[in-house]
């Protein structure tokens, strides 16, 4: 029988601004790996995605990916440190726990895409 194992799953993430979007992510922490023909690969740790030069309001006002982190205090400090708010006119939200295990804030990209940066914070979360 033949392998059908799944190796990886990747959003393509919309920008208004490439270079700007491109530039937004390097400074919250992903690593450009490839840059090309208006798309580029970018990674932190095992978390990628790609950036795509298109941009349609409707995808990027409804596209909300979540980021699994060990530690989401870190992260938020990361953003604020970088002052990725104010140099990108970005909203970032403050740290909030949830019922199903779930501490977490989000951050809108310069697109408004919608970033749910999280860590697992309860034995028995409903979803991971």
């Amino acid at each position: 029988m033949p392998e059908t194992d799944a190796i990886e799953l990747k959003a393509f993430v919309p920008a208004r601004d490439f270079q700007k979007s491109l530039t937004f992510y390097t400074d919250l922490g992903f690593q450009s790996r490839s840059v090309g023909e208006g798309l580029a690969y970018l990674k932190v740790d095992n978390c990628s995605f790609l950036l795509q030069d298109f941009y349609d309001p409707g995808l990027a006002n409804n596209l909300m990916l979540h980021l699994l982190v060990s530690d989401v205090l870190a992260w938020r400090e990361r953003v604020v440190r970088s002052e990725l708010p104010d140099r990108y006119d970005v909203k970032v939200e403050d740290v909030k726990t949830h019922p199903w295990g779930m501490t977490e804030f989000t951050l809108y990209d310069p697109s408004g895409v919608l970033w749910r940066i999280g860590q697992v914070t309860a034995a028995n979360p409903i979803a991971v």
